[in-house]
């Protein structure tokens, strides 16, 4: 049997002001190829299938037309929620559309019940399929009999159940958990939303060593944690920070032996990513820039003094930059704090304000300036106080 892995749709998302729903309806296009290509069997979505709890109208449908594709196609498909979408929402007709062949995973009550399907017309073993959706422990804890609730906790109580439905199964039911989690050794981009502070709850590999193979969701870059524990990453590019991923999915292969294949299937964007940095002059003519013409593009230019018009300018060459920023060469080379280095440093509200006008007038705050600045704070302390 042929599972296709995938995760983080995020249907409906925006890059950087930009729609993606025409990128979306070609990633539909690449994935129904690769089904019909690979013989695929059984797609497998590990939960963020939208960017918001409350998708528009256009990206209900878009969603609906790639499972109507699925299943004329004749692939059955397992889905759970991620902590983008709506469990209920998503979950809604689960049981109508499961004789359709789409099989939802986005209650507590239903993580030990697997989807169950043959693993090949002439054997009696089956393949048991699992669907853990984003647990938020807050919310989750106590049903799940959890006196301190982690993601890893939480998470922990949940696999249990699944093993000890698993262990009632005919001896060599190959398995497969769908999980939206962080897990120990996830590379993480910033398009993704932070499950848990400070990495308290990340969950151990090991949790996952009882199944054939564990489908993870959440982070976006393609990753394999294991040989049998991976993040397929997101379909496409979300953010500049994943300009290197080459987006795709897992294509596994599973037989009565166990697994028995894992590739990476890629699929090439549209539009690429550039991060480029340079003095405007030399973005604008140098020849070594030409690859990143079509590309999407940020740019930090490194000009000492900030160029009229920059943005207006590079868009000639680059129409499609999204972000411009600023870092004077000159400023590095003396060693001064980039903004983003104050900020994070910055000791109270007023330092705060006093950098950020620095930064974007390049001279300093004089004495009256930061004496407007005390009396605007304090008076927004005040209104705070009095709510």
């Amino acid at each position: 049997m042929k599972l296709l892995h995938t995760s983080d749709w995020h249907l409906g998302r925006l890059f950087h002001g930009v729609g993606t729903l025409a990128a979306q309806r070609r990633f539909a296009d690449q994935l129904l190829d690769t089904v019909s290509a690979e013989n695929v069997d059984v797609v497998l979505i590990a939960g963020d299938v939208y960017d918001r709890a409350l998708p528009s109208v256009d990206v209900v449908n878009l969603f609906d037309e790639i499972l109507a594709r699925l299943n004329a196609a004749g692939v059955q498909v397992v889905i759970t929620s991620g902590n983008h979408d709506s469990a209920t929402r998503l979950g809604f007709g689960g049981r109508l559309l499961e004789r359709a062949g789409v099989h939802l995973r986005t209650r507590l009550a239903d993580l030990a019940t697997p989807v169950l399907l043959p693993l090949g017309p002439d054997t009696a073993a089956q393949l048991a399929i699992y669907g853990i959706p984003f647990l938020e422990p807050r919310l989750v804890a106590a049903d799940l009999g959890v006196e301190v609730g982690t993601h890893f906790s939480v998470t922990e109580a949940a696999v249990k159940l699944i093993r000890e439905d698993l262990a009632s199964r005919a001896p060599g039911t190959a398995s497969v958990v769908l999980a939206h989690t962080f897990a120990s050794g996830g590379i993480s981009s910033t398009s993704e939303r932070e499950l848990s502070v400070g990495g308290v709850g990340a969950v151990p590999l090991d949790v996952f060593d009882p199944f054939t193979y564990t489908a993870l969701g959440h982070l976006h870059g393609p990753q394999r944690l294991s040989e049998t524990v991976r993040y397929s990453g997101s379909p496409l590019h979300y953010s500049f920070s994943e300009a290197k991923h080459h987006k795709g999915a897992w294509l596994l292969e599973i037989t009565e032996a166990g697994l028995t294949g894992v590739s990476k299937v890629d699929w090439v964007p549209e539009r690429a990513l550039s991060i480029l940095s340079g003095k405007l002059e030399g973005l604008l003519i140098g020849e070594e820039w030409a690859f990143a013409e079509g590309h999407y593009c940020q740019i930090t230019l490194t000009d000492n003094e900030r160029p009229a018009l920059a943005m207006e300018r590079l868009r000639v060459r680059f129409p499609n930059t999204l972000v411009l920023m600023f870092e004077p060469e000159i400023a590095r080379d003396a060693g001064k704090q980039s903004y983003g280095d104050r900020i994070a440093k910055a000791a109270d509200a007023l330092e705060l304000c006093c950098g950020f006008l620095d930064d974007v007038r390049e001279r300093g705050v004089n004495d009256n300036e930061q004496d407007v600045l005390r009396e605007v704070l304090a008076s927004v302390r005040e209104q705070e106080a009095a709510l």
